[in-house]
């Protein structure tokens, strides 16, 4: 189960510092910092070949950045995989096994008996709104509820600290909105942090305390770097916040930041 973790701690979640990777020698992202607080959703908006996916291997430790590091809770944990918990953009539920083996997959793989695994994710089942569907194969599930269960495996992966790498971009556009307000709650609810990649800005103001904006396109040899970063202030609910003049002021500010 994630760690708990004081939010009230100096050290935040994960810090990103003067992260830079390059690609057969051509740099991709450069001096890239990032800093996603306890308990809080940060969002990455980008363009499309970017590099927002190749950051995202070096802040799961999936590759070491050419310079630069990568804190959690403070410590130095650079090119150090399994330390944060990463969901790909695609949902990857086995469709040889049901629901529930595959929720459970990061256990077992981490050497619990499928027996204990079980035991341990089927409480979980409820809070993720999945109750019910324990026994039931991938294909029999709708396209928000494989979500749910990629989520719920993510958060099985034992760490408080989430990467989602274009969660819903799968999904259509109601089920979408649906999506990002439960998962903010339940993240709120589980005391979660989160770093979020996404290309839909209306998606990211709603969902984000922060977003960071990244500009550059590698493929024509310019280093993608951090072109700002917008912070959302949501006075009262968060529901109806779409609505409001300081959401339409956010969308603007990440708009123009993209260029």
């Amino acid at each position: 189960m994630p760690s708990s973790h004081d939010n009230g701690s100096e050290a935040p979640a994960l810090e990103a510092r003067g992260v830079s990777l390059s690609w057969e020698s051509e740099p991709v992202v450069r001096d890239i910092s990032v800093l996603v607080p306890n308990g809080e959703v940060v969002c990455l908006v980008g363009r499309s070949g970017c590099g927002k996916t190749t950051l995202f291997h070096a802040l799961a430790g999936l590759t070491r950045p050419d310079a630069g590091t990568v804190l959690l809770h403070g410590e130095d944990v650079t090119g150090r995989p399994g330390r944060v918990s990463y969901m790909l953009q695609k949902d990857l539920l086995l469709p040889s096994r049901t629901v529930i083996d595959n929720v459970c997959l990061p256990l077992v793989v981490a050497g619990e008996r499928p027996a204990a695994a079980r035991d341990k994710a089927r409480p979980l089942f409820a809070r993720f709104g999945l109750e019910g569907t324990e026994r039931l194969w991938p294909s029999q599930l709708s396209g928000g509820m494989r979500q749910r269960a990629a989520l719920l495996r993510t958060y099985l992966m034992a760490n408080d600290v989430v990467l989602l790498d274009e969660p819903f971009s799968a999904l259509d556009a109601l089920t979408r909105a649906d999506m990002r307000g439960w998962f903010c709650d339940m993240a709120r609810e589980l005391g979660l942090s989160a770093l979020v990649i996404t290309h839909d800005v209306d998606e990211a103001v709603s969902m984000a305390s922060r977003v960071y904006v990244m500009r550059g396109n590698p493929a024509a040899g310019e280093a993608t770097v951090i072109a700002g970063a917008v912070d959302i202030a949501r006075p009262g609910a968060r529901e109806g916040f779409e609505l409001t003049p300081e959401f339409l002021a956010a969308k603007r500010e990440v708009l123009g930041l993209l260029g």
